[in-house]
Formats: structure tokens, sequence, C-alpha cells
């Protein structure tokens, strides 16, 4: 093994590293259980092994953080494509494993550019990453500012709920200052907003479409801990990276920013303003948007801008049923992280953002999965999807659900896996996003068969229904949602539990790292779940709907396309 390893190293490119990379896995594969001695009544068996081989060398420097547009991302695309094709998955793109997803990257310059907030003719003291970060949302090397700020509360429209923060206000050339996250559930309101949990409207991605419907310049997000859900770090590794956006889909404005809550409080005040006060204005439905008459935003933005193309990766189990097997069980995972940085970002000089967790253990997971399930095809077909540059904005799962290799109105189900359990075996799992359809019901049996009971609801208050690739198929109609880990740990539960929640100190940072030493039961029970979850879904009389008046229900039921 080690001299394999050696091998793959020298190689680098070429042939001799495809063939080695192949080799290392194929071997990690074999089971000492082989599909014939499967009997037609027992379910596929998600193994351990090769789950293993693939999480420790995806996420090992050789693949460099699995970046976007990044080396790392094209040797990881082309790892998957020789996976595929060796489980025995059909392309599921014509002839090919590979589905185009055509992106423009764009990367802040901020040693070349001037663009700065002002108070009364004085520039504010701001360092980027540190006090702010930005990018532009429109792909343009070079944009020129010299804006009036406004405050409009959360930068929500939402009239369902009554709610509407721009008031008829001219916002076109103004740059937005907003807050994160969702005006907070009142005792005579309890679900406002959805109560507890986050909605979508809550997340900045929908901040900076609204922003653009109504013509604004720019945006500046003010960042607290708690309501974004993650520190700082964060924020200044993503907006320190290059960004990504789907060609020929400028959903964001010219410029997007992030600001700390220090930088915003410096702001305001400067402007003759109390920011509390502010926030507590915003959390009534009669706010009005506010001017911040002294402050400017002002000078050049530069950014480096490049046109590139990754690839989503698909492969097909065809179903058994004549007329089943029309339509399809959709799995999928992200195969990206945040790549290799220009410099170091955590302060421990490591440039590899190397992703074990997030999303090598998906990646890893739907190999895993897939070889099992090409032993014992289902009723319906089955596809295993790995989309590109989820990291950036859900892009590859985006563009799948605009052109979908398969039709939408035939796609049962999508059963996404992001971040999976590397602690132990629970005795739950978690299911929270299935109460939105029929798969609920669904979920249940299969933990009752697997004698797992669903783990406690919690309010969603990250709006992580929103955050990943799921969400995407979602949007277009299709009944999904992502199966997480279980909380109630078998093993050790208190140990375990800390374990678990510590990695939310490695989240986005280069210390997610693959560890030999993990005990990877509790993936093997995850990736089961889910496959099982999949063939009953599969196997079923008739595909899963949405519940009555979900706002999810109405693209698919209105689709057309054939």
């Amino acid at each position: 093994m080690s001299k394999l390893i050696t091998t793959l190293q020298a190689a680098r490119y070429g042939s001799l590293f495809c063939l080695s990379l192949f080799s290392l896995a194929t071997q990690a594969q074999q089971s000492p259980q082989s599909s014939s001695s499967l009997s037609t009544q027992q379910l596929p068996q998600v193994q351990e092994a090769p789950l293993r081989a693939h999480l420790a060398l995806l996420s090992s420097d050789l693949f460099e953080g699995r970046g976007t547009g990044q080396r790392g991302g094209d040797l990881t695309v082309a790892y998957l494509e020789a996976q595929a094709q060796a489980l025995g998955l059909l392309p599921a793109n014509g002839t090919s494993y590979r589905q185009p997803v055509r992106i423009s990257g764009v990367k802040a310059l901020p040693a070349k550019s001037t663009v700065h907030l002002e108070l009364a003719g004085k520039s504010l003291p701001m360092q980027f990453a540190d006090d702010w970060v930005w990018w532009t949302g429109n792909a343009q090397t070079q944009q020129s500012f010299d804006h009036e700020l406004l405050f409009v509360g959360y930068g929500i429209s939402a009239p369902e709920e009554q709610w509407d923060d721009y008031k008829g206000v001219d916002c076109r050339g103004k740059i937005l200052v907003m807050l994160v996250n969702e005006p907070r559930p009142t005792e005579a309101e309890p679900k406002r907003f959805g109560g507890a949990a986050l909605t979508y409207y809550g997340r900045w991605n929908y901040k900076f479409e609204e922003a653009r419907r109504h013509g604004a310049a720019g945006v500046l997000l003010i960042h607290t801990d708690a309501s974004a859900s993650y520190g700082w770090s964060v924020v200044k590794n993503g907006g320190s990276a290059e960004h990504f956006q789907l060609q020929g889909a400028d959903t964001g404005v010219g410029l997007q920013a992030w600001i700390t809550d220090a930088l915003a409080q410096q702001l305001f005040a400067g402007a003759g303003q109390n920011l509390d006060k502010l926030r507590e204005a915003a959390e009534k439905t009669d706010f009005r948007p506010v001017r911040l008459p002294a402050a400017k935003l002002k000078g050049e933005a530069r950014s480096a801008l490049r046109q590139l193309e990754q690839y989503n990766v698909a492969g097909i189990v065809p179903g058994t049923d004549p007329r089943l097997k029309q339509e399809v069980v959709i799995y999928s995972a992200h195969w990206d992280h945040l790549g290799k940085q220009e410099a170091k970002q955590d302060g421990n000089g490591d440039v590899i953002y190397n992703g074990a967790i997030d999303n090598g253990s998906g990646t890893a997971g739907l190999l895993a999965m897939a070889k099992a399930a090409v032993a014992q095809p289902a009723r319906r077909s089955q596809m295993f999807l790995w989309v590109a540059a989820e990291e950036q904005g859900l892009l590859g799962s985006s563009a799948y659900a605009a052109q979908p290799l398969w039709p939408l109105r035939k796609t049962a189900a999508a059963l996404n896996i992001d971040v999976m359990n590397f602690v132990g075996v629970t005795r739950d799992i978690g299911l929270a996003g299935s109460e939105r359809s029929e798969l609920q019901q669904h979920a249940l049996k299969v933990a009752r068969d697997m004698q797992l009971q669903a783990s406690p609801e919690a309010p969603d208050t990250a709006g992580g229904y929103f955050r990943s690739d799921h969400f995407s198929f979602a949007k277009a109609g299709v009944p999904a949602f992502s199966v997480s880990r279980g909380r109630d740990f078998i093993h050790h539960p208190q140990e375990s539990s800390e374990k678990a929640r510590a990695y939310g100190k490695r989240y986005h940072q280069s210390t997610d790292k693959y560890d030999p030493a993990w005990d990877l039961s509790g993936m093997v029970q995850q990736a089961q779940f889910t496959l099982q979850l999949g063939y009953e879904i599969a196997n079923s009389a008739k595909m899963p709907a949405w519940k009555a008046g979900d706002p999810f229900a109405q693209p698919r039921l209105n689709e057309t396309t054939p």
C-alpha cells in the first residue's frame, strides 16, 4: 500500500496516476460476500472497507481539498468517473458519466482595489478579511462605487407573511445594509417565519437575490455568530476565496459583502444611528428602511475573472420493472470542498482544506452505496449523483435541476448525504425535512426495520434544509431531504457526543482531515439507511408526494417537460 501511494505521488498526472488510483480503490472494494451469494429477498449491504478506502484517499493531500476550478477538483471528477465505470453503473448522460456545469469564477483583488466605507468624507479604518470581505456578484473585473447606504432590516419581502422590509423605497443604486437571519417569532405570532426554524428568507443568498430584484448596487451583511450560526472565521475563509456562479444566471448584486458587528457598530454610530435600536425596530412589521446619510461606499473593486467548466458525475442502476424503471430515485452528495488556498487562513500554516467530513464522507459513502446497489437492482431505476460546487452555492445541483438528466416528473425522490457520522453507531437517525412529503412515512418504516428511532424533532435554527443539495431538487418540485446522523450514541455516549460537537471547530477549516482511528460504523449505518430508504421508494407502488400546502409541491405539478 505504501509503495502504491509513493507511486501515486510520483505520477501526479498521466496514465500511471489513473491506473494506480484505480487499483487502490478496486483492491479496497473486495468484500467477503459476493453478489452471487445475495438472496433475492435480502437488501444490498453497504460495506465499510470500500467506504473507508475512498474516504481516506479522497480527503488526502493528493486531492488538494477537491477545490472548484482547481487541479484537485479535476482529479476528483476523473476518479469518480473511473469508479462509476468500474462499479458497473451506466452513464447517465448519454455515453458519458459527466454533466458539464459552466460557471464563472470571481476572485476579489483587495490589494489592487480601493473600495471602502466612508463617514462624512473620511475613510473608516478597515482591513479586508479581518473587518470585512467582499466579492462581485455579476462577473465583472472592474466596478466603481459611489453609493449611499440604506439599512433595510432583514432585507425580506414576504407577502405570505405580510412582511416587506423595503416598503416601496427606491433602492436603485443603493448599497443595502442588512441583518442576517430573519425576524424572530413572538408570543402573539409563534409561527412567524417558521417559528424557531430558519426559512429560506433568512439565508444570505436569498438576500442577495432580493436586493438585485430591487435594483440595489450592493449588499453589506452584518455578521454575528448567533445570527449566522457560525463564527467570523467561516466568513473569512469563504469570503477570501474565489467565488463562483452559474454562467448566465446573475442572481446577485454588484458587490456582495459581509462586515463584522464591530465595524457595523462604528458605521451606524458615525451616521448618527444606534444599531441595537434599529435591530429591535427591524423585528416589527411597521419597520421602514433607514438612510445612513453620512455613510457611503466608494472606490473601485477589482477582481480576477475566469470562465470554466466543472462536472457533475452520474451513473445509473437500471430498474427491473418494465414500467417503473422509467422512474428514478436519486442519491446525491457533493464532491467539492474549499480546495487549496493561496495563503494560510486559519493560523496553522496548512493551505489544503481537505474536507474529510465535508464532504469526503458523503462522496465516499455514495460510492460504497453504489457498489451495493449494482449487485441487486430495484424495481425503479437508481441514479448515483456526485454534484459539483456545493460550497459555492449549490451550483452543481442547481445546474442539474435546470437541465436534468432524468425528467423531474419521473424522479421519485432525491436523497442527499452531507457531513456523515464519523463517531459511531446510534440508536436514531436524522430525518429533518422528510416531514414535508410522503418521504417521512417511508423513512419511518425503514427506521423501524433497522431498529432505529427518528431523532427528536428540533427547530432548524441554522436553515439546514436550504444549505445542502437536496434543496435544489425541492425547489424543482422533487421530494427531497438530507439523511443526517443520529445523536443517541450507543457506545460511550458522552464522549461520542463531545467528539461530534467538536467537529464544529473544524467545519470549513484546514483541520477537517481524515483520521484512521475513526469508528466508521456510524457512517456505514447512515449510508445503509439512505440506501435502504431508496429501495423502499424504488420498490413502492407509487412515487412519494408532497404534503398538502407545501410550497415545493407546485413546480413539479406544473412541469410539462417529457
